[in-house]
């Protein structure tokens, strides 16, 4: 299938806006805080690398908030902004003569001025005497550097680095919230470029359903999906390790590692779960469908279908500014077991199922993240904000409150996984909500997981993923019809 999308420009203004974003914090920050308005915000960008003791160069992607504030696409960079004029400072690495001959051009300086819309820019080797011929103040110039925790991965940030350092005083503590923060909330243009990754990562759903058939690998179906959003929307990353999973895989929530490297046959009868989303200029996409190889639901692939599609629906007509995350994710929750309930798989209350946490039996993961540059973007844990310890709230990514302007992601899933069923099958309090003999039905079934990107608006929220999410529909596309469905599309048949 062709596509009717194509690369949308991508322009630099939104770099010089998350600047001035940046820009305005700091100075309200330092207002607040009686301290003078100098010195630099200074980050380094990231290096290639070679895999391992090899000469093989892998391919380059830039470190995310450097590629928030400058947009630079090259390895090898630094770049400042000046906390008293504004002005951006980007220095490029020096190359030496023959990378023309085997990298390409060389570019002046003057390219990369025009390009990124910054102020100047200078060599790396020259950046401890540019910030001292610019700097405002008396004595040592400030820099600001990034350094903290990223609270999805507990992973520090690695503060910049270069040759002459020790001659200026540093912060390591003022940055990283200030900046995370301003990342939390996108602009027009950056929901855009989202916008876009999504539209061509949904269209490339459809096509993997359209294609997907037993008998095929679980390989072939990523392949299809990785051409499609590279060949129609020039998107050369993937936001993440594609999860193409069938069967029992499905149950594996981050199947597709090299352990596990989807390369299962499908099988007639299997429920697909297939967790890709496409990058375009460093923001990303995240989005799941569920759906049966074969293209027609039995009554218990539908039974788990609709409880997840139920949870999915639900959270996003409750979702707006003020509504907290944590109690997203427990209506989530609430919906499953209902539907559970009905299908005869739980019995007993669904307060009384809450109170125990028989949802995390069930959906162990958190309905959702913050997205952007990462797919995890940061800043789901301010200082203020303490993470859960509870099952299955433990895992929750954020909970904090929805603002206007959040992208964050919708996933509710339920899933049949041994390691969490058995033990609850046979705990003291939990036992006696489970329909022991109707669960061994779904022994092997895997999972289902419905995932869409969401964009809090003034008044409630607008879904960014446009893919089949009833199952008449995915029925209907999988059957051949085409995606959006025609208006006179027969439900019944």
């Amino acid at each position: 299938m062709a596509s009717s999308l194509s690369p949308p420009k991508v322009p630099m203004e939104l770099h010089v806006a998350n600047r001035e974003k940046l820009l305005q914090s700091i100075h309200d920050h330092l207002s607040e805080a009686s301290r003078p308005l100098q010195g630099f915000v200074f980050l380094q960008g990231g290096d290639e690398k070679t895999r391992y003791c090899t000469d093989h160069l892998e391919l380059f992607r830039q470190e995310s908030y450097f590629a928030y504030l400058f947009g630079v696409r090259e390895p090898g960079f630094h770049g400042a902004i000046d906390v008293d004029t504004g002005k951006s400072i980007l220095f490029a690495p020096r190359l030496p003569a023959e990378y023309a001959v085997w990298m390409g051009e060389i570019k002046p300086l003057s390219y990369f001025e025009k390009e990124y819309m910054v102020d100047l820019v200078f060599y790396t080797d020259e950046i401890a005497k540019t910030l001292h011929e610019h700097s405002s103040g008396r004595g040592r110039p400030l820099l600001f550097l990034l350094h903290g925790l990223n609270t999805d991965s507990n992973n520090y940030s690695k503060p910049a680095h270069f040759e002459g350092i020790e001659r200026f005083e540093t912060d390591l503590t003022t940055l990283h919230p200030i900046l995370t923060e301003c990342r939390v909330i996108k602009s027009e243009l950056e929901v855009a470029l989202i916008q876009f990754a999504n539209d061509i990562s949904s269209e490339a759903h459809v096509e993997v359903m359209r294609k997907t058939r037993g008998g095929m690998k679980e390989y072939q179906l990523e392949s299809i999906f990785l051409h499609h959003t590279y060949m129609y929307g020039g998107c050369r990353h993937c936001s993440y390790t594609c999860i193409c999973a069938t069967g029992e895989n499905s149950a594996v929530l981050h199947y597709g590692h090299a352990a596990a490297p989807n390369d299962r046959t499908l099988q007639d009868g299997d429920m697909a779960l297939f967790d890709m989303g496409a990058e375009y200029h460093f923001y990303g996409s995240d989005i799941t469908c569920s759906f049966p190889v074969n293209g027609k639901f039995t009554s218990d692939q539908s039974l788990i279908y609709d409880a997840v599609l139920s949870a999915h629906n639900a959270v996003i007509s409750s979702m707006k500014p003020g509504v907290n995350w944590v109690d997203m994710h427990k209506l989530a929750e609430e919906k499953i077991l209902e539907s559970l309930m009905k299908g005869n798989i739980l019995v007993g209350n669904v307060n009384d199922m809450m109170a125990e946490r028989v949802g995390a039996v069930f959906m162990p993961h958190g309905l959702g993240h913050f997205l952007g540059i990462d797919t995890h973007d940061p800043g789901g844990f301010p200082k203020e904000l303490k993470r859960l310890t509870e099952p299955g709230l433990k895992a929750l990514r954020t909970t904090r409150e929805l603002k206007e302007g959040m992208v964050i992601t919708v996933e509710p899933g339920c899933y049949f996984i041994d390691a969490l069923l058995t033990p609850a099958m046979e705990g003291s309090k939990t036992s006696k909500f489970f329909n022991h003999e109707t669960i061994a039905r779904f022994k092997g079934f895997g999972g289902v997981r419905i995932e869409s990107d969401l964009h809090v608006t003034a008044d409630g929220c607008k879904n960014m993923t446009k893919v089949p999410r009833e199952t008449w529909e995915i029925e209907a596309v999988m059957a051949g019809e085409p995606w959006p469905l025609n208006k006179n599309t027969d439900r019944a048949s």
